[in-house]
């Protein structure tokens, strides 16, 4: 349509841009001129955010919200200040106590004490502990008395407690003993309640701190507890000792009836088995069995000798046994039986064996044979003898052995037994000599021990309340203030969905920012801001009217369609303040009021709305009756006229479209004043007809969805959106001279510093 449009306007270079669709992924189509100065402008701020913690940005949103942080701060400190006053004094006594890892060693026994370690931790925090334990609060507690009023100070239900008590109804009456053991119980809690223990950094001291309304109760207690804990710690002491003494004496008992029953044992076995322990009787018994075994083996040898001996003897080749050859008699006989023999031979050769002489030496051979038969006899005879004596040897010392061996066996036996029972007897001596002498060193010990705890400073009367403290009051209130509000602060600014700044427009919505307009201050209006051509609200919609001149390629949309997201964002006044401004640079300008549900431009411009917009789209009226004047030269106005009741079938129709071609072609410059986009239908229906759209964002009310579902609507119906002005921006709310606007806005002629419009909101 719009198309259609450009083709029937005179070539006489206009300002308008041909309508484009929205680009992919909703961004608008924009100039590189205008993004390349947006870049210019905004990219070093950009640069310097990315770069590292900007403190600026921080310090406008507190500056922004520091009403907020002035409120939180003032309730904090009030509340502080009444809470410093109504609370009740507190007093702070506080004792300190030196704790050591153990007592001086009066008499040093290894074993009984340990060794001390540099700092032992646990032992310690066991100390803490102790002084703040339940049994040393009832010590304490057992010497005051439960009837001193300040405990009813100290346990007095706090208002919430009163309120449920209220409501709940009081606890019904107690019996008078459950009543003294609950206030005894009470008085152990208030006890502990009001008890602290400081240790001391790098050393072994230990500050004991009590507080209570009462400063000379403070006191009292705090040097209770000091001393309850030092004479706790000698009781435990003394009833360690005494219950070991008292163990070890049962044990000391038990050993020594089993040291006697071991000695009876013993004694009995040695009586009943005639055991005699000399000595040692066992060793010596082995040395003369092993002496005995030697020598049985050396029979054994010397009889098998004789045995061999003895049959070399018996045998055939006897004359040739040792004891043959080493016989005198035996070689004296075997020579003289040679000599014979020889001599037979000899004679045998001249006489026959039966001459006398032959005879007689055959008779001498054969007496000496039977003297060497002899000779041989007793030679055998001894060599019998040697080998029975040998194994008679043999037989007595083998069983000399067998009888050592059983005595020896006999003896082991009945060793064993015995050094079992005399070891018993020899455990039980020692180990009750062991107990015995524990027993004495404890004994010693527990008499000579000093306590290893000791007062170093009582507690002294406090002159003065340690809480309230007004200056630490104060001090703590300011802070808690300052960080609550400083809170609150940036998470309304968390919270706060809305567009505030221009930047945020180009961030959020992707269009570009053409003006940013101030906002008035109280008791001004638009109208009468425009009348002074120097003031910054006339400058800004001057600037508008500049940046709309290099929004497009070919300039200014020769049809200008003005809305904003929701009512009352300034759009009106935006259409009106460019009319006249396009009137002054010598254009015939046409204002055409298309918000057929809420029209206003009438009553701005001083004009009558009984004809207008409607009676020409409902066909009652041709255009020029409902063309109007207006106190601007070359600026005319189309009004509403009266309210129909289908805005958006008018809009819709084909009068509407012939309207804005027939405009475009007898004015210079068509702005069209339409409604809200949001909920409904007239603003995107008009934006497809114009070439331009101006979408009007209000700082600090319009919401980032709201905007991005407007511009959403307007990108469906292939709205060509050129841009977007920021109204009602107050620097000083949004963040002071944030992003270079500040200094913009406040500029005015002749130096006079901000403008009156704006100095308040």
């Amino acid at each position: 349509m719009r198309d259609a449009a450009a083709s029937n306007e005179p070539g006489e270079g206009q300002d308008r841009l041909p309508a484009r669709a929205p680009s992919r992924g909703g961004m608008v189509s924009v100039d590189p001129r205008l993004q390349a100065l947006s870049t210019l402008v905004h990219g070093g701020e950009q640069d310097a955010e990315e770069a590292g913690f900007d403190f600026r940005k921080y310090w406008n949103v507190i500056h922004k919200r520091r009403w907020t942080v002035v409120g939180a701060f003032a309730i904090v400190m009030l509340t502080g200040i009444i809470a410093t006053f109504l609370a009740t004094p507190i007093y702070r006594a506080t004792a300190v106590i030196q704790i050591e890892r153990q007592a001086m060693q009066v008499v040093n026994i290894p074993g009984v004490e340990p060794i001390e370690a540099p700092y032992d931790r646990e032992f310690y925090e066991t100390q803490f502990q102790l002084l703040t334990s339940r049994s040393m609060a009832e010590k304490i507690a057992s010497e005051l008395d439960p009837s001193n009023p300040v405990f009813d100070i100290m346990s007095a239900p706090s208002l919430w407690k009163k309120a449920v008590d209220l409501v709940m109804g009081a606890d019904p009456p107690m019996d008078p003993e459950e009543e003294v053991l609950h206030k005894r119980r009470r008085l152990v809690g208030l006890i502990r309640g009001g008890l602290e223990v400081d240790p001391i950094r790098n050393s072994r001291l230990v500050r004991i701190h009590f507080y209570s309304p009462d400063a000379a109760l403070s006191a009292s207690i705090a040097n209770s507890v000091a001393i309850g804990f030092m004479e706790a710690n000698m009781e435990r002491k003394i009833d360690t000792s005494s219950y070991a003494k008292g163990f070890l004496e049962d044990r000391l008992e038990q050993v020594k009836l089993k040291l006697q029953d071991s000695e009876k044992a013993l004694a009995e076995f040695a009586q009943r088995e005639r055991f005699v322990n000399v000595g040692n009787r066992e060793t010596l018994l082995s040395s003369e069995l092993e002496a005995l075994t030697s020598a049985l083996t050396a029979a054994k040898t010397a009889r098998i000798e004789a045995q061999a001996r003895l049959a070399q003897g018996q045998g055939a080749n006897a004359m040739s046994h040792p004891a043959m050859l080493q016989n005198a008699g035996v070689q004296a006989l075997r020579v003289t039986k040679g000599k014979l023999e020889a001599e037979y031979q000899e004679k045998l050769l001249t006489y026959k064996p039966g001459f006398p002489l032959m005879q007689q030496i055959r008779s001498q051979i054969e007496q000496i044979d039977k003297q060497l038969a002899a000779e041989v006899r007793m030679v055998r005879a001894g060599l019998a003898a040697t080998y029975q004596a040998a194994k008679d040897q043999e037989a007595l010392l083998q069983e000399q052995v067998a009888q050592l061996t059983d005595e020896v066996l006999s003896m082991q036996g009945r060793s064993t037994d015995f050094t079992v029972l005399e070891r018993e007897v020899q455990t039980n001596r020692e180990l009750y000599d062991a107990l015995l002498q524990r027993y004495k060193e404890i004994g010693i010990t527990s008499n000579v021990d000093a306590n290893n705890i000791s007062v170093v400073d009582p507690a002294l009367r406090p002159g003065s309340p340690f809480t309230p403290n007004l200056k630490r009051a104060l001090m703590l209130s300011a802070v808690l203030g300052l960080f609550i509000g400083i809170g609150l602060a940036f998470l309304f600014e968390y919270l706060d969905d809305t567009l505030k700044r221009p930047e945020e427009i180009e961030k959020h919505l992707g269009v570009s920012v053409l003006g940013v307009i101030p906002k008035l201050s109280s008791g001004s209006t638009p109208e009468q801001a425009q009348t002074d051509p120097r003031s910054s609200f006339s400058e800004a919609y001057r600037s508008v009217r500049t940046s709309l001149q290099f929004s497009t390629e070919e300039g200014v949309p020769r049809c200008l369609l003005v809305t904003s997201p929701s009512a009352a964002e300034g759009k009106s006044t935006t259409a009106v303040a460019l009319a006249r401004n396009f009137a002054q640079l010598g254009r015939r300008v046409l204002l055409i009021d298309a918000d057929l549900r809420n029209p206003s431009l009438h009553r701005m411009l001083g004009t009558d709305n009984t004809v207008g917009l409607s009676n020409y789209l409902s066909g009652k009226i041709k255009p020029a009756a409902s063309i109007k004047g207006t106190k601007t030269p070359r600026l005319t106005l189309i009004p509403s006229g009266p309210m129909p009741p289908n805005p958006a079938e008018l809009l819709a129709g084909p009068k509407m479209l012939s309207l804005v071609t027939l405009a475009s072609e007898k004015f210079d410059q068509v702005i069209i004043d339409g409604p809200p986009i949001m909920g409904l239908a007239d603003s995107p229906i008009l934006s497809n007809m114009a070439h331009g759209t101006l979408v009007i964002i209000e700082s600090g009310t319009s919401r980032i969805a709201t905007a991005k579902g407007a511009l959403k609507r307007l990108f469906a119906a292939r709205a060509h959106v050129v841009g977007a002005v920021m109204t009602k921006y107050d620097a000083r709310i949004a963040g002071y001279g944030y992003g270079g606007y500040g200094d913009y806005l406040y500029y005015s002629y002749g130096g006079g510093g901000a403008p009156r419009a704006l100095t308040k909101s």
